[in-house]
């Protein structure tokens, strides 16, 4: 059985640091198990996070400083933490803005227990994404029945690794650290990070290899978005909710196959779960409810694979005949095409046969979709702030 260190990744937010590691002393734990905590401290011109760390006490087990001579900057350091499981055998990653659920342990502990069978799982998340990162609009995984999804994107806001799954993923990134990452089947949101991002390595490595983050359906991390490196000013954006029992429990965890909730890296339902539900059986299906896929590009690479007849399910309006059109009402949006709800918001193209795109409509409609009970005064108090906030007034 998996019992993780948990090592809290730091660097120049003493506050940040201290509310992480408060949390992490107000967790459960397993009676029978005394975690390692590593904190690893990047070099900075300070000592308070040094000192902050000094000063915490923690009672669940022995506590390690890892005071890095030079600076390293956030892909080294949060790429050397990884490694640390070939010290304990397995981790939690936590970086210092993040806090914790009751849970996260015995949750991280049941988790990892459970992937280690599964060579398509390639990581462990604690974070619940609820808004697709590229588009910026909500996301919520179809609910199966299970405690977990998949989604082809690893997590930098709380996640966990076995001593393989980290050594799979190095053997990889050994190999691909120097090349370009961009492609058809990588958002260009990801392979647009700048060269400080291990996370963009990751989530590649996912992809090209056929593996899946799991995730849990409620946060065993939240993340606070403070002011740091890679964040120029407060943001509740990635606040999510957090399981908050603080009792060990039993969770049921699906595999890739038996789940139908398996999400690509444009947080887009897996072609084949929606293909049987709304396609011809002999066609292949390109899902695209958010509308940010290349799809001529992924159109040719399914006819260099041979694939004959194929269909895209999208929000784009395409020069293709639309063989069905489905509405944006149910949530989440791929229940519309699940359910067969009709409208014109979401298109079933036929890509053999060429025709004008369908009209379209206000983008207006798309953006109260995902804004529930927004009224035009409410939204003009926030057009004022965003201005004033940019101005540096109030």
């Amino acid at each position: 059985m998996y019992r993780p260190a948990i090592v809290a990744v730091a660097y120049d937010r003493p506050q940040a640091l201290k509310r992480l590691l408060s949390s992490i002393e107000a967790a459960k734990y397993p009676d029978d198990v005394r975690p390692v905590l590593v904190i690893s401290i990047d070099k900075s011109d300070s000592d308070d996070v040094v000192c902050e760390a000094k000063s915490f006490e923690y009672t669940h087990g022995d506590k390690v400083i890892l005071e890095r001579p030079e600076r390293m900057g956030l892909r080294r350091h949060v790429l050397s933490c990884g490694d640390l499981t070939k010290e304990y055998g397995s981790i939690i990653v936590l970086e210092d803005d993040l806090f914790v659920s009751p849970d996260f342990y015995n949750y991280a502990c049941a988790v990892l227990d459970f992937s280690d069978d599964h060579e398509d799982i390639g990581s462990v998340s604690l974070y619940n994404h609820l808004f697709n990162v590229h588009t910026r609009e909500a996301f919520y995984a179809i609910d199966d029945g299970y405690d977990n999804y998949y989604l082809q994107i690893a997590s930098s806001w709380g996640q966990a690794y076995t001593k393989k799954q980290w050594e799979l993923f190095k053997e990889w990134y050994e190999k691909n650290s120097d090349r370009d990452l961009a492609g058809p089947d990588v958002p260009l949101n990801i392979s647009g990070w700048s060269d400080k991002s291990w996370l963009k390595y990751y989530i590649v490595y996912l992809i090209e290899t056929g593996r899946y983050t799991i995730y849990p359906r409620t946060g065993m991390t939240t993340n606070f978005g403070d002011v740091g490196t890679h964040a120029c000013k407060i943001d509740t954006d990635l606040q999510v909710p957090i399981s908050a029992s603080g009792s060990e429990r039993g969770w049921c965890f699906s595999t890739v196959q038996q789940s139908q909730a398996v999400y690509d890296p444009f947080f887009e339902l897996k072609d084949d779960i929606l293909h049987d539900r709304i396609c011809p059986g002999d066609s292949c299906l390109i899902v695209d409810l958010y509308g940010s896929k290349p799809v001529n590009e992924l159109i040719l690479l399914k006819k260099k694979a041979g694939k004959g007849h194929i269909h895209v399910l999208s929000s784009q309006r395409l020069p293709f005949k639309a063989v069905r059109s489905f509405g944006r009402q149910m949530r989440p949006v791929d229940a519309n095409a699940v359910y067969g709800i009709e409208g014109n918001d979401l298109f079933l193209y036929d890509t053999g046969i060429a025709s004008d795109p369908p009209a379209k409509k206000s983008a207006a409609i798309r953006f109260l979709y995902d804004y529930r009970g927004i009224s035009a005064a409410r939204m003009i108090r926030i057009i004022i702030y965003r201005i004033m906030e940019k101005l540096g007034i109030g």
